[in-house]
């Protein structure tokens, strides 16, 4: 089993003549449909015509991508090394070429996107354009939203210097940071931020304060230049739906995703009218341990860490090969197809498993299209939730490999849909482990699975919350300090935690709160998961449910999200579709108490 990514799938030399010759042919392969198609508008008014230049643009895109895979080779190599400077320069130059190549291109969609109301109908009616329907939908609901063509050419040019670059220094910058920390061995040693997360997860409370004070020290050591940053992406974001006209800063994320926002509205409403849910469970939480108020690192901190009359022992740790096969075996019941996938991605190189310094925090499926592999990062530390979260991520790796069987337009997940195989997969795992435990350990994993469903769902609604609020303050005084970045912050949490929790010290949190750099993304973890608890119950049922999960995962974007589970038999427009899901984990809640009470 490889526990390391072999990129040689992607990409066998950097020697820059293979390189150039690899651009050479992308750049040519390309051109041809430019010259093809730039004088000839045939495809704008007949249907036949367009199918034939459809076809060809998503084999092209197939074949050779924008930049034959170049980009996203390097974007994971800086993955595992964090600010390498020459890994940097690789990806400054392929971005340079894609984004010229992409502006080039960019007339053929935009063209077609702004055909005429009236002859839309005629494309999305004919037959020999059925493959196509959705993605010529979506291109039509976008275009109100287009600049001209040549004002498109230079918010692609400018976006990456705009918004990415800042939010990659900051974060490299954090990622290769340390600082002291008090080992279980009674030293004080200097370790990497990768490093110290994990050593909250500790019965020894002064390791664990001083852990969680360790990462308190470098958030606020980065917190000016992440203002500046913050600000920097804010202010992009404003100008960019000044011009495009959105009514809403979250309406484009929402466009992008193929959602309704009433859709997220009412998914919104629905988890924060239940945030008192949460703080109830943390006051119960902190009853269990003779506490009247938990501190912002033990909020989700493993009881078998905060209460002292748990047997340590009785907690179940894994090696890789013993996560590995728990994992497979909850695939192969579901469906013997999901475990071949997945014991193919560690056969051919495709996970890379363990923490090391410089290596990006927290774990991620990297897929790009359907002619390349897809990779996925880990940092395996042997903890019940490493397995949930390999399982996780295999979820998006295992949607990512049925969903080849869709030409490569339709190929890929919008965020709305992306995380519902994750936490499908990753909430099978957690019940196969729970039905083989012990009743304390049965305690333990409940309270677990509780704290995963208030972090995936709650603590990400509030954080979207955050995001709104940081979005309207930033459009209403121009720039925030990061004691302003900071207050908004609190205040967006404190209805979820109350006086339950003593958050307070997580004020800088938001320094190294990757996803809110994605605008409005975390949404999506919430959704998911709710979407997915209907899909459970529904194989819990009828096993051969598995069939309509299978083809909800290949379906791509074929289909918009609403009609994707329409045809599951879950209507999401619903706001009782919501508030079942969050019933689910109310139910959970009080069958721990229960259990607690005996």
């Amino acid at each position: 089993m490889n526990t390391k990514w072999n990129l040689q799938l992607l990409l066998t030399s950097e020697d820059p003549e293979y390189i150039e010759s690899l651009k050479k042919q992308v750049r040519n392969a390309w051109q041809e449909f430019i010259e093809k198609w730039l004088s000839n508008t045939e495809y704008l008014t007949s249907p036949d015509t367009l199918k034939k230049a459809l076809d060809e643009y998503s084999t092209l895109s197939e074949k050779y991508g924008i930049d034959s895979g170049l980009s996203f080779y390097f974007e994971l190599k800086d993955a595992l090394q964090q600010g390498d400077p020459s890994i940097k320069a690789h990806i400054n130059k392929i971005d340079e070429f894609a984004t010229n190549l992409a502006n080039d291109l960019q007339f053929f969609t935009h063209r077609l996107s702004k055909i005429e109301l009236s002859a839309q109908n005629t494309f999305l009616d004919a037959p020999v354009l059925a493959e196509y329907k959705h993605f010529l939908e979506r291109l039509f609901k976008e275009s109100k939203y287009l600049l001209t063509e040549e004002q498109e050419k230079v918010v692609a040019l400018l976006s990456k210097p705009a918004k990415y670059n800042w939010s990659q220094m900051v974060e490299s910058f954090i990622a290769n940071d340390s600082e002291e920390v008090l080992t279980e061995e009674g030293n004080i040693e200097k370790r990497p931020v990768s490093l110290i997360g994990p050593m909250i997860d500790t019965r020894n409370v002064a390791v664990r304060d001083s852990a969680f004070e360790a990462l308190l020290k470098i958030r606020e050591r980065w917190a000016p230049l992440a203002e500046n940053e913050i600000n920097s992406i804010l202010e992009y974001k404003r100008n960019s739906d000044q011009l495009r006209s959105y009514e809403i800063p979250e309406a484009s994320r929402h466009l992008a995703d193929d959602i309704d926002t009433e859709v997220v509205n009412a998914m919104v409403e629905s988890v924060s009218s239940k945030f008192g849910l949460v703080q109830d469970y943390f006051r119960f939480k902190a009853g269990l341990v003779n506490k009247k108020q938990l501190k912002a690192h033990e909020a989700l901190l493993g009881l078998e860490y905060l209460d002292e009359n748990v047997d340590p022992n009785n907690v179940k740790e894994y090696t890789l090969d013993q996560a590995v096969d728990l994992v497979a075996d909850v695939m192969k019941n579901l469906d013997p197809e999901f475990e071949q996938i997945y014991r193919k991605f560690f056969e051919d190189g495709r996970v890379d498993v363990y923490p090391a310094k410089g290596k990006v925090n927290g774990a991620f499926c990297a897929s790009v299209s359907k002619n390349l592999p897809v990779y996925i990062l880990l940092n395996f530390t042997g903890k019940i939730q490493d397995c949930l979260t390999l399982a996780h991520e295999m979820g998006h790796g295992i949607n990512d490999e049925l969903m080849r069987v869709q030409n490569e337009i339709n190929y890929g997940t919008v965020l709305s849909t992306a995380e519902v195989a994750s936490t499908f997969m990753e909430d099978f795992v957690w019940q196969k482990i729970y039905k083989d435990s012990n009743d304390e350990q049965k305690f333990i994993l409940l309270m677990q699975k509780i704290e995963d469903d208030i972090g995936t769902i709650f603590m990400q609604v509030a954080c979207y919350m955050f995001e709104q609020n940081l979005h309207s303050k930033f459009r209403e005084h121009g720039y925030l300090s990061k004691e302003d970045i900071s207050e908004i912050f609190l205040n967006s949490f404190a209805p979820l935690y109350g006086d339950a929790i003593d958050y307070k010290p997580t004020k800088y949190k938001w320094v190294s709160w990757t996803h809110i750099r994605t605008y409005f993304y975390v949404y999506s973890y919430a959704s998911g998961l709710l979407i997915s608890k209907s899909l459970q119950n529904s194989v819990k049922k009828d096993p051969k449910f598995i069939i309509k999960v299978k083809e909800f995962l290949s379906a791509g974007t074929s289909k918009s999200p609403k009609d994707i589970f329409l045809d599951l038999g879950i209507d999401i427009t619903k706001k009782e579709f919501w508030d079942n899901g969050l019933k689910e984990i109310e139910d959970l809640i009080n069958r721990a108490k229960q259990l607690k009470s005996k």
